[in-house]
């Protein structure tokens, strides 16, 4: 708008100063016009104009190029390795607590099998004649209790928290969860769209390219200026 402004006051001023303001005005609204177009063209494909839309016509290429950045620069398997590492270390002095895992385990299954075992031994029959599964029923919850308790012992016992600790350490276990870090990466990623890629790049380069639009005008108003005092 201002450099249309500029255009029509140099088109109808009657002075002097009229050649400088049209071609101020001129190559200013010229040079913001053609980066306007040009980042228009960067995500909206325009039929006939070769290049256009190329965010969404390399969308292939955006994601390949993301999952690269993500995988070597922040999930290398250097940092997973020094980080799983550092874990381990840093919690060397301190047992690894099971607590929350083995409290919300379903142990009604294991008893379900204990019973089964026991009615298809030689117990069975002679447990028929007691009422068979029903006379053991009483012992669910006591069992389910004691086998908790036994677990969480089992957990929290030396052999145990140093046999976790051997695993963790081992490059075997590394590999896998580096392997399972790139899965979720890709899963991610295959959940993209070109329409998600074209307004994530645009939310955030918005401002800048706006910019573009501004500087564009102003260094071609200033073009415009010197060249109106050129011999032509």
């Amino acid at each position: 708008m201002v450099a249309a402004t500029f255009v029509a006051t140099g088109l109808f001023i009657d002075s002097n100063a009229s050649k400088a303001v049209l071609a101020t005005g001129l190559f200013a609204l010229a040079g913001s016009l053609t980066n306007w177009i040009a980042i228009h063209m960067l995500f909206e494909k325009v039929p006939g104009l070769y290049g256009s839309g190329v965010v969404v016509e390399r969308f292939a290429e955006f994601k390949a190029g993301i999952h690269k950045l993500v995988m070597q620069q922040f999930f290398s398997k250097e940092n997973v390795d020094r980080f799983l590492a550092e874990l381990v270390a840093d919690n060397a002095q301190h047992p690894l607590d099971f607590s929350d895992v083995i409290e919300n385990t379903d142990l009604e299954p294991v008893y379900d099998s204990l019973v089964a075992t026991i009615m298809e031994s030689s117990f069975g029959s002679m447990l028929s004649m007691f009422g068979g599964k029903s006379a053991l029923e009483p012992l669910r919850e006591p069992f389910i209790k004691k086998m908790t308790r036994s677990l969480d012992d089992i957990a929290h016992s030396d052999s145990f928290q140093q046999s976790i600790r051997s695993k963790l350490n081992s490059h075997a276990v590394f590999d896998d969860i580096h392997m399972q870090i790139e899965h979720i990466v890709e899963s991610r990623l295959d959940e993209l769209t070109p329409l998600m890629v074209k307004n994530m790049v645009q939310d955030m380069i918005r401002t800048h390219l706006g910019w573009l639009v501004v500087w564009g005008g102003v260094f071609g108003g200033l073009i415009g200026f010197i060249t109106s005092f050129l011999p032509i």
